[in-house]
């Protein structure tokens, strides 16, 4: 899980030729050093590399399985959550004229409707786009489901060249999702618009 991007410190045994703030521990009976960082990411978690092509494999015998609307679009999220590390949410949400409606997901409970436009997944589907947000609380207009999250990417499906769905990932971390992430996912989202049936 990647950290907050702040200033924080971590208790070091003590070093004497170590650069920091030299700090009693009395409980210990020992002295440790304080070293205050300003980069967080040398403490990111390492995440074990997704395999997007086996990702892209499960979803296509999915809709092999049963491509109608319901059953392959609450697989596939199931599929996700399980298969990419730190993400909170993974689902979908179906446009209804000028709105999109909640649809298949796996995550807490999530808002219902969102207005096309609006927030991330209304602005992907409006603008036709995927769009990456490093930090959801800086986006304009960001639509807090869940206030716990802090990064999220989605990506439009589409149906006869129009935008008839979003696929939508939540991630507790700030700048989850990256260039990877959308390439592989892409291929998830062109089997979804090859193969699903959606009536």
């Amino acid at each position: 899980m990647l950290l907050e991007k702040k200033r924080f410190a971590i208790l070091f045994p003590w070093d004497a030729h170590a650069p920091g703030i030299a700090v009693g521990e009395p409980e210990l009976g020992r002295k440790c050093v304080v070293k205050v960082l300003a980069d967080p990411s040398a403490f990111e978690e390492e995440r074990a590399p997704v395999d997007f092509g086996l990702l892209e494999k499960q979803v296509r015998a999915l809709a092999e399985a049963d491509p109608s609307l319901l059953p392959l679009l609450s697989n596939t999220a199931a599929v996700i959550s399980e298969s990419l590390p730190d993400v909170s949410w993974a689902g979908f949400y179906l446009r209804r004229g000028e709105k999109l409606v909640l649809g298949p997901f796996q995550g807490k409970n999530a808002c219902i409707h969102i207005p096309m436009g609006k927030g991330v997944c209304g602005t992907s589907a409006f603008e036709d786009r995927v769009v990456r947000v490093e930090d959801v609380h800086t986006f304009p207009g960001h639509i807090a489901c869940d206030e716990s999250s802090n990064s999220e990417i989605v990506l439009p499906i589409h149906r006869d060249g129009a935008v008839a769905a979003v696929l939508d990932l939540d991630s507790r971390s700030f700048h989850r999702f990256g260039e990877l992430e959308e390439k592989g996912l892409l291929t998830v989202v062109k089997v979804l618009e090859e193969t699903l049936v959606w009536q």
